[in-house]
């Protein structure tokens, strides 16, 4: 894929995902976003409680890679890496926007085992989020993605170039906010 449309696609999603916080999650009372069909399954604010940390972790180190880098050529074209291809397209939604592959949330990750995620204002926080990375999308233009990496979640020996890294987090965000809207038009979510 183009440089160019690593970005174009990863702005697509990102002012999709605030659209809908927007006009959707931000409308719902406490009720609607703490419903959730079963104790094993997470309720609204649980997911974005989910993608706030996992933008709390992230966002600084896309901030500090892409001021730090020496890599300063943007590429025209972007190769992933095998293990950051695999990474985001895991992520990936399917042709149908179903869910392919489920995952368990690591621990510290996990709202069912990690209250403190929760901070009351996590709608609010997540748009501040999606935003700020619409801001680190572009400035990142300036910087060779595929040169420079990142820690990632799950150690930080292990990197990802920028590029896989970016689109692994906006795909992350897809999938979680396809999960809100299934949950929402789940038969038994409350109506008010």
């Amino acid at each position: 894929m183009t440089t160019v449309e690593l970005f174009n696609e990863s702005e697509k999603i990102t002012n999709s995902n605030l659209e809908f916080t927007q006009k959707q999650l931000s409308n719902l009372s406490d009720i609607q976003l703490t419903w959730k069909p079963s104790d094993s399954t997470w309720s609204i604010h649980e997911i974005i409680a989910h993608l706030n940390e996992y933008a709390a972790f992230y966002h600084p180190a896309f901030t500090k890679k892409i001021s730090l880098t020496r890599y300063r050529n943007p590429r025209i074209n972007f190769i992933s890496s095998p293990l950051g291809k695999s990474a985001w397209k895991s992520m990936q939604l399917g042709q149908l926007k179903n869910i392919k592959r489920k995952f368990n949330a690591a621990r510290n990750f996990n709202p069912i085992f990690n209250k403190d995620l929760i901070k009351g204002d996590d709608i609010q926080i997540f748009k501040r989020f999606q935003q700020e990375l619409l801001t680190i999308l572009e400035s990142a233009k300036s910087v060779n993605i595929q040169r420079a990496k990142v820690p990632t979640s799950i150690s930080k020996f292990v990197r990802l170039r920028l590029g896989d890294a970016f689109l692994f987090v906006i795909y992350h965000n897809q999938r979680h906010i396809q999960q809100a809207m299934n949950l929402m038009s789940h038969r038994a979510f409350p109506t008010k």
